[in-house]
């Protein structure tokens, strides 16, 4: 299945059907009168966020979802039947914006979450409503109100408690490899990995939710590369580890390339936690690691770990480092009004 995480929906609810001017007519039935049913209601459309969908792949073969008009009510006071509602199933993660892109319209981050896109109509009233002491025979009918249309964006932004940056070949996907389930496409060239990827993680008998991300380069902020949209699959994570490739000439430069370019994106982003890891120890002798890792401790300002994918050297230390991350962000108040980008 291929992976898709931003989808344009147009959307349309269903009419209202017209009321219905009716009089009775029976033969032997003493008094007549009007008998005019309404109109019955338009479907409306619907968002739901259900479990077991990881893309929003279904939505590029169909993109149009029109809810149908109500029926149209009929004499002896029958209503017309309603239009049937519409619901799009997206996956949990969800984020729906409004033809703008920027107006959030909802955020659907947990399983049987639902938000009305479009209202269907109201049907009219049939002549039967309009009886009254005074208008004996009423000879008009309310017709039924118009659908909403409108066009809207599907963003789906990956659930994940930590997320994966680098430069491309930096080994984020090796080291998704070696410590989850997961089994990204691994090879030695750049932009290998073309779509997230997600990682049950187990340390100490605990697990979370690791998300790797295509890699970035510099310029990614302006369209370079695969660009950074990929950023928004990271911006739900209580921690970002940031691998930095051991291996490269100038580790500081490659450290600031990816902070410059998560603060074009988002500062809020550049702000989350962030535990920095010197990957592929395993090609360096200890002179080397000793100055690399100086170098990369006065770039980031902090820690650093020394791990290697391949080998598993260090992995257990900074795994215990990011659940300690993740556990102390459950741990904090959540706040009002979460930010969005």
């Amino acid at each position: 299945m291929k992976f898709l995480d931003l989808a344009k929906v147009y959307i349309r609810s269903g009419g209202g059907g017209s009321g219905c001017v009716s009089f009775r007519r029976e033969k032997f039935v003493e008094f007549g009168g009007p008998d005019g049913g309404d109109g019955g209601n338009g479907g409306s459309v619907w968002a739901e966020a259900v479990e077991g969908l990881n893309t929003l792949i279904d939505f590029r073969y169909q993109q149009h979802f029109f809810a149908k008009s109500g029926q149209p009510g009929m004499g002896r006071q029958m209503t017309g039947k309603s239009g049937e509602d519409i619901i799009l199933r997206v996956p949990v993660g969800t984020e729906i914006l409004d033809e703008d892109e920027e107006t959030v319209i909802a955020d659907l981050t947990q399983p049987g979450q639902r938000v009305l896109l479009a209202r269907g109509g109201n049907g009219g009233w049939g002549n039967l409503h309009f009886k009254s002491s005074t208008n004996q025979s009423p000879n008009r009918a309310n017709p039924g109100q118009e659908g909403v249309e409108r066009t809207i964006w599907l963003r789906l932004k990956l659930i994940a408690d930590a997320g994966l940056l680098g430069l491309p070949n930096a080994g984020k996907s090796t080291f998704l490899s070696a410590t989850s389930n997961a089994r990204p496409k691994i090879a030695d060239y750049p932009f290998t990995t073309l779509h997230p990827n997600l990682g049950v993680v187990g340390i100490d008998g605990k697990e979370f939710v690791m998300a790797d991300i295509p890699g970035l380069i510099e310029g990614a902020s302006e369209g370079r590369g695969l660009g950074d949209l990929f950023l928004g699959h990271v911006e739900r994570c209580s921690v970002l580890l940031h691998l930095v490739d051991g291996t490269a000439e100038d580790v500081a430069h490659d450290h600031d390339i990816i902070i410059g370019e998560l603060e074009a994106y988002a500062s809020e982003l550049a702000q989350k936690p962030r535990i920095t890891a010197l990957n592929k120890i395993d090609a360096l002798d200890d002179d080397e690691r000793a100055e690399k890792r100086a170098a990369l401790e006065e770039a980031s300002g902090g820690k650093v770990f020394l791990i290697s994918g391949v080998s598993g050297e260090g992995l257990q230390d900074v795994l215990r480092a990011i659940y300690a991350e993740i556990e102390r962000d459950r741990a904090a108040p959540e706040e009002d009004t979460p930010w969005q980008p």
